[in-house]
């Protein structure tokens, strides 16, 4: 999935119900140092909490760079710069949890492929089983 983006870099979190808070479920090429501090994300701090709480998708064209406030400061020890979030949201309307991809470079994601994104989350969240990363 990340080639068809021509992304080095992506997560994917899914939104534990119980305590309303999004678990790392996956990711590739994500630093370690990073891994820790994104493991437990909340509805609506940082690229994939936005994302899920407004149910649509959130990105920025240079992580490291961006001053907008919407990425937290550990989205820059990623050594990324365009990154696209988006929800994960079933058939029926129900969050599930979000998808990530990131570019080395600056970028910012096209109508149609923030559209695909959502497309391709959809299909994850019909299919989640939701196995926490050890």
């Amino acid at each position: 999935m990340l080639r068809g983006f021509d992304c080095v870099a992506g997560k994917i979190h899914v939104l534990d119900e119980s305590s309303g808070v999004m678990k790392l479920a996956a990711d590739r090429g994500i630093p370690d140092v990073v891994i820790e501090k994104v493991r437990d994300i909340p509805i609506g701090k940082g690229m994939a909490g936005l994302a899920a709480e407004r149910r649509q998708p959130v990105q920025v064209c240079n992580l490291q760079t961006d001053t907008s406030g919407v990425a937290k400061a550990t989205a820059k020890e990623t050594k990324m710069a365009g990154s696209l979030a988006a929800p994960m949201i079933t058939h029926d309307g129900a969050l599930r949890g979000t998808i990530g991809i990131a570019k080395r470079l600056p970028y910012e994601f096209t109508p149609v492929e923030c559209d695909r994104l959502m497309r391709i989350g959809a299909r994850i969240a019909e299919q989640l089983v939701f196995v926490p990363r050890t």
